[in-house]
């Protein structure tokens, strides 16, 4: 294997502790009062509620595609049926860092919202590390 696919997990890791570290520091932000976390709550409350029905429907997608994917990795000269599971495993894993994006953009949401009440620097700061977690993760 060449020297340079090692760079491709290294990268990985380093992206994901990179994420780990912005997701920590926003998280640390101050999220403003009762009525703002209360408001911040609802708006975590639908998104997660949006993410379970836009993943039921990409659940039966990724199913019908893997479906596909195994007939194509049996009967195809060139190609394997461990595509299937390479599939499911990237399916999964875009899942989770979705879940894991929205998770952190609604924590961020909040704490941009009281930031922009004294700072509007802070606040480019805290909506910025947000998205990141999401780019980075």
């Amino acid at each position: 294997m060449p020297p340079i696919l090692y760079a491709v997990p290294v990268l990985g890791i380093l992206a994901l502790f990179y994420t780990w570290l912005r997701a920590g520091w926003v998280a640390r932000q101050d999220a403003g009062d009762a009525k703002m976390q209360t408001i911040a709550g609802y708006i975590a409350d639908g998104a997660i509620a949006f993410l379970r029905a836009e993943y039921k429907v990409l659940a039966l997608f990724a199913i019908i595609a893997s479906v596909f994917l195994g007939y194509l990795g049996f009967t195809g000269s060139t190609s394997s049926p461990v595509i299937v599971i390479a599939f499911l495993i990237g399916a999964v894993f875009s899942a989770t860092a979705g879940f894991i994006g929205m998770k952190i953009a609604t924590k961020a949401n909040v704490r941009t919202a009281q930031a922009a009440r004294t700072s509007l620097s802070l606040a480019l700061k805290i909506s910025f590390a947000g998205g990141s977690v999401m780019g980075m993760g």
